[in-house]
């Protein structure tokens, strides 16, 4: 939170090298060590604890109601109104529609928003030919498996490339939806990832592939995450007023969200 920026972008579990193949926005392109391998390890080392009164934040993220009621001025959860019950997901053309309603209600404040891709479930084509995990939403699992795990485990019937190829796609739809948010804010923006993902790279001490993100597992491929730079036209004037609210849920649907992106 102490960088410079107007409007932050998180991607889910977005490599730094995915992100550099695949962007074709005009910025800088750096990159930034994540506090945290998992979703939920990098929002409590980034958030927890703080009374961030001139931010908002809209999330797809099912860790985001751990954190406090007064973490930010404003806090939109897109879990259960705006969630897909075919994908899943919330998906990238939803996160930036209800993201530039909060930055028409709260224009003065910093905005944070919080994608779920490229993290699975997969949502475009080719990810739709790959069985993975998914919940129903009475809370019965529909049998397809965590997809990082079962291709660790040998469960899946497609190789390690096309699931590669499902999650760069994840992220080939997302960036036009981004791009859309950014060209319509004002302000200096920065996209970035809470941490990265393990795509069958062999891992450090054991020598065996590593797949997904594990909590506490600080290796280059989960904690090297992009940071581009897109300066923007005048500055956002932000106004520290705190005013803290929150849309709440039950805890139900945090927990079938959860499952559905593979937590559980």
């Amino acid at each position: 939170m102490q960088e410079d920026w107007d409007t932050l972008i998180i991607l889910d579990g977005c490599r730094y090298d995915l992100f550099d193949d695949v962007n074709t926005l005009e910025g800088r392109l750096e990159s930034r060590t994540s506090a945290g391998s998992e979703s939920w390890e990098f929002l409590r080392a980034n958030f927890e604890g703080k009374q961030l009164d001139d931010t908002v934040y809209v999330t797809a993220n099912p860790h985001t109601p751990k954190l406090p009621f007064d973490t930010f001025h404003y806090r939109r959860n897109l879990l259960e109104n705006q969630w897909n019950n075919d994908l899943k997901t919330v998906t990238p053309e939803v996160m930036t529609e209800e993201a530039l309603a909060v930055h028409e209600e709260y224009p003065d404040k910093r905005l944070i928003v919080h994608y779920m891709q490229p993290h699975f479930p997969f949502i475009g084509e080719i990810g739709q030919e790959i069985s993975h995990t998914g919940v129903s939403m009475d809370g019965k699992s529909d049998d397809a498996p965590h997809v990082w795990s079962a291709l660790r485990d040998n469960k899946l019937d497609v190789d390690r490339d096309l699931v590669y190829d499902a999650y760069r796609e994840n992220l080939e739809l997302t960036l036009p939806h981004v791009e859309q948010l950014i060209d319509t804010v004002d302000g200096k923006s920065v996209i970035t990832a809470d941490h990265g993902n393990l795509v069958g790279e062999r891992t450090y001490p054991i020598p065996v592939r590593g797949y997904g993100h594990p909590r506490g597992f600080h290796t280059p491929g989960l904690i090297k995450v992009p940071w581009l730079v897109i300066e923007g036209n005048q500055r956002r004037e932000i106004n520290s007023e705190s005013s803290s609210k929150s849309e709440s849920m039950e805890s139900s649907v945090v927990e079938d969200r959860l499952a559905d992106l593979g937590y559980r």
